[in-house]
């Protein structure tokens, strides 16, 4: 197993894009580098969520149950979300492969962090098709916030938790120059050519086509082309800065919250190698209503840090440092995060309120003076 690629096999069919075109054949081939010990019997889609429904951004999730042959372990589950592309035509393989490599090769070894149980999946290059299999998060009675939810800070603590348990135990790795050598980052890559290469324009056609982000834009003073060279900027600076592990896109509607109190984050799709303010930033910013942020972000961060250094990253910057580069990211989440994301992904009110808590933060932090002085 330890010599299959990160991005799996490709079945000899391909990855289809419609989850009716999965039967158990295809399953099981995509399964069996990965978890050798199980096979599937029958399947059944339940569900299906493609884009336009208010809860489809980047892929399609299909609900199956399926029975599973003798000799599978009893704790495996009945209930699996395949995740697969959004269509033939909607073409975001770096995406596709950055989630099916998180899922192949580090979900299995991070075990103290909260993420959907996985089978394994695989990326085709050919087609940029893809296609995951995680366990159904519902079954543990999961809760799956938006911008919408009223998260309390002790449920932003437990995020910040699990992210501090995830970023000191890649803080630093020597396994960036080995095995984790797959591992992307913001300045290079199959994903940051596609940011540069393609987000730019697909930006400008949302700012020139939607009268409030033209406008919001506006407001801030600035430009969608300002914004990019921001970004670039931010990114290129933090190269020199200590790197870990990144979830990537860790805005509050990525999360999940379980009864017991723990946390968890959906959709890996953006994981690199980078700085750890990228994912800080992004969780408090798009979790707390722009007062309760205002007010509670500075002891949001410090326990963040504590927690950091607690779980082993011993040489972490202190506050100070922290504290400037958590106000740089703001950048990103403005023009990367949230410009990029058309309303027929999330709907109006998710839109426009996460457009609203993070330029409101990008104006209250002065996040372009922090830019310009990178220059």
């Amino acid at each position: 197993m330890q010599h299959t690629p990160p991005n799996g096999i490709v079945p000899a069919g391909g990855i289809p894009f419609d989850p009716d075109a999965f039967d158990t054949a295809m399953l099981n081939a995509i399964i069996a580098p990965w978890r050798p010990d199980v096979r599937i019997a029958q399947v059944r889609v339940k569900d299906a969520k493609r884009y336009g429904d208010g809860m489809v951004c980047t892929a399609a999730r299909a609900f199956l149950d399926v029975d599973y042959a003798p000799g599978t372990p009893a704790d495996v589950p009945r209930h699996l979300v395949l995740k697969l592309g959004r269509s033939p035509d909607f073409m975001i393989g770096p995406l596709y492969q950055n989630e099916v490599r998180f899922y192949n090769v580090l979900r299995p070894e991070v075990t103290d962090i909260e993420a959907p149980f996985t089978l394994g999946g695989a990326y085709d290059p050919a087609t940029q098709g893809f296609a995951l299999l995680l366990g159904d998060l519902t079954d543990h009675g999961a809760r799956f916030p938006n911008v919408l939810s009223r998260i309390t800070l002790d449920e932003v603590r437990a995020i910040l938790e699990m992210l501090a348990r995830l970023h000191a135990r890649y803080w630093r790795s020597p396994r960036f120059a080995g095995d984790l050598g797959f591992l992307e980052t913001h300045t290079d890559g199959e994903l940051a050519r596609f940011m540069h290469d393609f987000v730019p324009h697909a930006i400008q056609q949302e700012i020139d086509s939607e009268n409030f982000k033209r406008e919001m834009v506006a407001r801030l003073r600035t430009t969608g082309d300002e914004l990019r060279r921001g970004v670039a900027r931010l990114h290129q600076h933090q190269q020199t800065l200590p790197h870990t592990v990144l979830h990537g896109d860790t805005h509050i509607g990525n999360t999940y919250l379980l009864p017991d109190g723990r946390a968890g984050l959906l959709d890996w799709q953006l994981t690199v190698r980078g700085h750890h303010m990228h994912d800080v930033n992004y969780l408090i910013t798009t979790a707390l209503p722009i007062d309760q942020r205002r007010d509670n972000e500075r002891d949001l961060l410090a326990f963040y840090l504590d927690r950091l250094k607690a779980h082993g990253a011993s040489d972490a910057p202190g506050f100070a440092e922290s504290w400037d580069e958590y106000r740089r990211c703001l950048v990103w989440g403005v023009y990367i995060g949230w410009l990029t994301t058309n309303i027929a992904n999330y709907g109006w009110e998710i839109t426009v309120l996460n457009h609203l808590r993070l330029t409101t933060a990008f104006e209250d932090h002065d996040t372009a003076a922090l830019l310009r002085a990178l220059d």
